[in-house]
């Protein structure tokens, strides 16, 4: 996957679509919290911490909090389905490494991958309250 042009933002933010998964690898904690740490790891990002809830009868929700920010997924089994969000700071993290694990490990036939620039530096600078600008701070 080519790494988005460098912008002037605070951070990046991946929506990934997962179609035609299997489904039983989407139905229980163990192996879903195991791909997205697999995935965290292989992308190059620092793994903090991990909460991974699971639904009644199946499906998960769960986040791998990283240095860098944030892996989330959300799965529907029976829809052979899950959303993965990637959000991170800086430009340490190999976004494609990440994909390609999640792809095979969830047997998948179809992956759509949608890419944000979040928080412009200009802007937040413009907006940010005078006392909390950098020059005012060090005083």
């Amino acid at each position: 996957m080519k790494k988005p042009i460098k912008q002037n933002s605070i951070g990046k933010h991946w929506h990934i679509e997962i179609y035609a998964c299997n489904i039983l690898k989407l139905k229980t904690v163990p192996f879903v919290q195991q791909t997205l740490s697999e995935a965290a790891s292989a992308s190059g990002a620092t793994i903090v911490n991990e909460n991974f809830h699971q639904f009644s009868p199946f499906g998960v929700s769960g986040v791998v909090v990283i240095e860098e920010s944030h892996f989330t997924i959300h799965t529907w089994p029976e829809h052979a389905y899950a959303a993965v969000d990637f959000f991170t700071c800086g430009d340490s993290i190999d976004i494609q490494k990440a994909l390609d694990v999640i792809g095979n490990n969830f047997e998948t036939e179809k992956i759509e991958v949608r890419y944000f620039d979040r928080g412009n530096i200009e802007k937040a600078k413009e907006l940010m309250p005078e006392i909390l600008k950098e020059e005012n701070v060090k005083k």
